[in-house]
C-alpha cells in the first residue's frame, strides 16, 4: 500500500501538515494543556467543497482502508485507517476522520482538529478536560470552547465533546475511542 504522502490527491495534505502541528503546538502551549501524557486517537480534516472531500477520500483509499462511513449532524463522515501513520508531536495517527462539508465555513482547507480520549464516565467529561487547562487558558482572546454530542446513525455510546479551538486548530476531548463508537454502531 502507498505512503499517504506520495499520494497525488493528497499532496496537498502533506504540505499542510508542518502548519497543522506549529498551530496545534501554539493553542496546547497557549491553553497551558501539557499533550505528552493524553491519548489522541485520531486527527481530522476539514473542506469546503464536495470535490475536495471526494478526491481526498480517493488518495485515502489508497493508503488506507474504510473503517467507518456514517451520516453524523446531516453529513457523510468517513474514518481511514492508513497503513502508515501521520505524524504530529509525540502521536503517530493511523485513523483520519474525513467530513464532507457541513454549514459551517472553515478558514482552511486541510488538517483541523485531534481528538483526544479522556475515558470515564461521559457525564464528567467537560470537568475533566477543563482541569488539564491553565486557569486563564480559556480566557485569552480569540479561544472559545463548545460543548457537543455528536452521534452517528447507529451510535449506542452517549459521546459528548468539549472543543477548544483559536479559530485555526481544535483540540477535542471525548471519553471514548473512535474505534469503541465505531464497535457500538455494529
Amino acid at each position: 500500500m502507498a505512503s499517504w504522502q506520495h499520494i497525488d490527491e493528497l499532496q496537498d495534505l502533506t504540505a499542510d501538515l508542518t502548519r497543522f502541528t506549529d498551530d496545534l503546538t501554539h493553542l496546547t502551549t497557549r491553553l497551558g494543556l501539557d499533550i505528552a501524557p493524553l491519548f489522541a486517537d485520531h486527527i481530522s480534516l476539514r473542506c469546503h467543497q464536495n470535490t475536495t472531500a471526494e478526491r481526498w477520500r480517493r488518495g485515502l483509499e489508497q493508503c488506507g482502508a474504510l473503517l467507518s462511513e456514517n451520516i453524523i449532524n446531516g453529513r457523510p463522515i468517513c474514518l481511514f485507517t492508513l497503513a502508515e501513520p501521520i505524524r504530529v508531536a509525540h502521536w503517530a495517527f493511523t485513523v483520519v476522520e474525513l467530513p464532507w462539508p457541513g454549514e459551517k465555513r472553515y478558514p482552511h482547507e486541510g488538517w483541523e482538529h485531534i481528538e483526544i480520549v479522556l475515558p470515564g464516565p461521559p457525564e464528567t467529561l467537560n470537568a475533566r478536560a477543563l482541569a488539564l487547562l491553565a486557569d486563564d487558558g480559556l480566557s485569552q482572546p480569540g479561544i472559545s470552547v463548545k460543548t457537543s454530542s455528536p452521534k452517528g446513525e447507529r451510535e449506542r455510546l452517549p459521546n459528548p465533546t468539549l472543543a477548544v479551538t483559536d479559530g485555526k486548530v481544535t483540540v477535542k476531548f471525548h471519553p471514548w475511542s473512535i474505534e469503541e463508537i465505531v464497535a457500538s454502531e455494529r
